[in-house]
């Protein structure tokens, strides 16, 4: 609570809140909180055990490295699909990079749009799913024979000359020379600052950040759902891109449904502040839609935010922009426990059923008789 007895927008009545916006905008920015340190494994996370399982199987099909072609790589491949994972970290380069580089040096080979990040998924839920290659359609083998050789050729050539403006993406301390230094990498001890260097150009959780950044956008989702169900709330949560009649873009939750919504919830957590203002701008105009049905006499619905993540807590003028827009109906991970209380979800809202300890009938009977 601050000196002056205000706590948080959802406190206070709608009519007040404008003349202490810049207490209402502090007192959120506190309640963020900054969830980049955590995240998601997702179902198809890949810890380091089976990483280095993959990395095993590449080495010793390769004979340490010695010799790295498309037959060995394959032979690795069936053995361990993580294999395949290695051998595009050994480049550097994304998914759809390597399918980009495979469709430059094979330009006969059809690849669908997003092959290689399907083929990357695939290859961390089932690492069994390129054995045998033989049971393979013969499409897939093709693909995955010509990503196997551009990844080859690139590595064994090493880093190409670059002008002094540019570099090369294999300019790395295991690529630079080719198989010489891959072998060298895989055999010394790697001095811990190049490695700390490797790490701070690639981003540490880069690739891993990419594959789970839907998931991060559902914690809020999630953790507001939950919050819904345990006050036994009527709710309608929407699907990812679902279309809804009378709405440009479908709100998150709808309570009870969309038909005759009373309350619509837009859930959101963030890092990036552009994301930050797209959610803001959703509900501005969702803040417009349930003014306009007022002006006319139409029944309303309360607008609802449940934000977090330092993207949100970027500018000051956008974070007033929000409580503006819900009349202070806007709740944070940390705040998410009293959503129900604070809105219109206290009307649907059906009290735990109380635990009767007394003795039953039959209880009631032996102890008489006792």
């Amino acid at each position: 609570m601050t000196g002056n007895g205000i706590t948080r927008p959802f406190e206070l009545d709608p009519a007040a809140i404008e003349a202490h916006m810049d207490q209402l905008v502090q007192a959120t920015f506190d309640d963020l909180t900054s969830q980049f340190m955590l995240l998601p494994k997702g179902p198809s996370f890949l810890g380091y055990a089976d990483f280095q399982g993959g990395y095993e199987a590449l080495r010793r099909a390769t004979e340490g490295f010695s010799v790295i072609d498309t037959d060995r790589c394959w032979r690795a491949a069936t053995v361990n699909g993580i294999a395949v994972i290695v051998l595009r970290t050994i480049m550097g380069v994304t998914p759809p990079e390597w399918q980009d580089l495979a469709k430059a040096r094979h330009p006969e080979i059809s690849f669908p749009n997003g092959f290689a990040r399907s083929l990357d998924r695939k290859l961390r839920t089932n690492p069994a799913c390129l054995a045998p290659p033989g049971g393979l359609a013969q499409k897939m083998t093709d693909r995955v024979t010509a990503l196997l050789a551009a990844a080859c050729k690139a590595i064994s050539e090493g880093a190409t000359a670059a002008s002094a403006d540019m570099m090369h993406r294999l300019d790395k301390f295991d690529t630079r020379e080719g198989l010489a230094d891959l072998r060298y990498a895989s055999e010394q001890h790697v001095p811990y600052a190049v490695l700390l260097y490797e790490r701070y150009l690639g981003r540490p959780f880069a690739s891993h950040r990419d594959a789970v950044s839907e998931l991060v956008g559902d914690v809020m989702e999630t953790a507001v759902e939950d919050q819904l169900s345990a006050a036994r709330v009527p709710f309608r949560k929407t699907k990812r891109a679902e279309r809804v009649p009378g709405f440009d873009q479908a709100p998150d939750f709808f309570i009870p449904d969309e038909l005759a919504p009373r309350v619509i919830i837009e859930a959101k957590i963030t890092g990036d502040d552009g994301t930050a203002r797209d959610k803001i701008a959703r509900i501005k105009v969702l803040a417009q839609m349930r003014d306009d049905k007022s002006r006319v006499g139409e029944p309303g619905f309360e607008l609802v935010a449940c934000v977090d993540g330092r993207g949100f807590g970027v500018r000051r003028e956008d974070m007033a922009q929000l409580i503006r827009a819900t009349q202070g109906k806007v709740f944070t991970a940390n705040t998410l426990n009293q959503l129900v209380h604070h809105t219109g979800l206290k009307s649907f809202a059906i009290p735990a059923p109380s635990i009767d300890r007394s003795p039953g009938p039959a209880q009631g009977g032996r102890a008489a008789r006792a």
